[in-house]
């Protein structure tokens, strides 16, 4: 029996990586996905503002306070599911065993995969490079 290869994605930082790609103005600055208030929290946080210590589910005052430069946007949840199925056509060009967990995350099983590439790292790779481009 041959062992399954498994690939576990994840995007980090998924939405606010969407608002950085969508919006040059936002590159290398504290993005922060969330609604202002006191009963928001964190949807995401750029790599930017991770260096403050701001965290996904983190009550958004919080995250205010530890990066008061942070650029605070509202999410936009039709962009990422599109640009989420986006991702998942890239997905399908390697494999159809797709179990996706949310927007950002899925298992793709790529022991049979469609480009014949013969390690899952290699595939990962690919479609890791695939997604950046």
């Amino acid at each position: 029996m041959t062992a399954r290869k498994i690939i576990h994605i994840d995007m980090d930082a998924f939405y606010a990586s969407v608002e950085q790609r969508d919006n040059p103005q936002l590159w290398g600055k504290p993005v922060i996905v969330a609604w202002r208030g006191n009963r928001s929290v964190v949807c995401a946080a750029s790599y930017e503002a991770r260096k403050f210590g701001v965290r996904s589910a983190m009550p958004a005052v919080r995250a205010g306070h530890l990066c008061p430069n942070a650029i605070f946007l509202p999410p936009d949840f039709p962009r990422y599911r599109a640009v989420s199925r986006q991702v998942r056509e890239i997905f399908q060009h390697d494999t159809d065993l797709i179990e996706p967990l949310s927007l950002d995350e899925a298992y793709l099983d790529v022991t049979e995969n469609k480009t014949g590439l013969p390690t899952a790292t290699q595939v990962a790779r690919t479609i890791r490079e695939q997604i950046r481009s």
